[in-house]
């Protein structure tokens, strides 16, 4: 298996999060759609729109910094430097992964399979110590007869068997506590469409669909003659690198060239709706993503799309993370003591001069507003 396929292996379609009383049951189906996993993840990310879509939402949020905060003075959250989980969650989650290749890879499970995974190793007193990404597609997920629920998996010749405290799983859209919907499942058709119109673009270019046209004659041919006229035209003049090549006609053989537009041949209004349509997926503005064709964008000035997207798109991304670190990494004496998880997005407005000083503007003043209330 090749590496670009153990690479593709981490996006796979999923396979588990089922629910069900056998745990075979669900090894057998990760089992049997190991390959379509593999071959399903690299038609979908071989779309360039895909590509920039998940790249787009995983690199960014990776980008932000995660802090873990307390109350401070008059209530204000202050930076808990000191906290056994912020040097984890900030600077490097286990001995291999910096924070943002951590995050940007959970961030792209999400996006693709609708559940991110990672492995909690814990000292003896219970403290966190590493967490540890697992591939999504591998991962079996059941609700025990106690009312646990049980992660399983086998990877790098280990057989791992661990329930929810041993797990980190941070669920996406639509799903239950066995984990979110994929994308890659639930808009299937869409995929499918996009990679189809894709490919049917390409082949024609690959068969020669500039120029191409019919080669005639008022002489009869003989099967011998057909079959060398046929082999020399494949040969010397079908392909995008002959396009363009002269051709030399005698015997009363002429050329008749069927006229197909660049716009036909590329199907370039199937290839746009497949681009905004993936866009809408995956809830990116298709200019953010390079596919400004008939755009319009929204707001009068870079400041006003940031604040759009941080509102209604990346805001709730944010807190689905947030929410599954905090209900599954504190402890009750943190959750008793005002210890929260957080991204910061202010790292998002670090280009933005302006957004920076409103951001600081507003703080100020609500800082001013608590300490007097106190």
């Amino acid at each position: 298996m090749s590496w670009w396929t153990n690479a593709l292996n981490w996006f796979g379609l999923p396979a588990g999060a089922q629910d069900g009383d056998n745990l075979r049951t669900n090894q057998i189906t990760t089992e049997r759609y190991s390959d379509e996993c593999a071959s399903g993840a690299a038609l979908a990310l071989g779309l360039s729109a895909t590509w920039a879509c998940v790249n787009f939402w995983a690199g960014n949020i990776a980008g932000l910094p995660l802090t873990v905060y307390r109350k401070g003075p008059a209530g204000v959250p202050v930076e808990a430097r000191d906290h056994p989980l912020f040097s984890l969650l900030h600077d490097s989650p286990n001995f291999d992964q910096s924070a943002f290749d951590f995050w940007e890879f959970m961030c792209a499970c999400l996006e693709l399979h609708g559940n991110a995974y990672a492995e909690i190793e814990r000292r003896a007193n219970g403290s966190i110590i590493s967490l540890t990404p697992v591939r999504p597609d591998i991962v079996c997920v059941r609700r025990l007869w106690t009312g646990e629920i049980e992660y399983s998996w086998e990877a790098d010749g280990r057989s791992v068997r661990s329930q929810q405290d041993g797990v980190l799983h941070i669920r996406g859209f639509g799903g239950g506590p066995l984990g979110g919907l994929s994308p890659l499942q639930v808009c299937r058709r869409s995929f499918t469409s996009a990679v189809a119109t894709d490919s049917a673009a390409r082949a024609m270019f690959v068969n020669g669909a500039r120029p191409s046209g019919i080669l005639s004659t008022d002489k009869p041919l003989n099967g011998d003659q057909r079959t060398k006229l046929e082999g020399l035209l494949q040969e010397k003049f079908v392909g995008a690198a002959n396009s363009g090549r002269p051709m030399v006609l005698d015997n009363g053989v002429k050329w008749n060239q069927l006229s197909i537009s660049p716009e036909d041949a590329q199907m370039l209004e199937s290839r746009q709706f497949s681009v905004e349509d993936l866009c809408r997926i995956f809830e990116v503005d298709p200019h953010m993503v390079g596919h400004t064709a008939g755009n319009t964008q929204l707001g009068s000035s870079i400041s006003d799309q940031t604040l759009s997207l941080l509102k209604f798109k990346m805001r709730k991304r944010l807190k689905r993370i947030e929410s599954a670190l905090e209900k599954q990494l504190l402890t009750p004496a943190d959750r008793f003591n005002g210890v929260s998880i957080e991204f910061n997005v202010e790292g998002f407005l670090r280009a933005d001069s302006a957004g920076r000083a409103t951001y600081y503007n507003i703080m100020q003043q609500f800082m001013t507003k608590n300490v007097d209330c106190h």
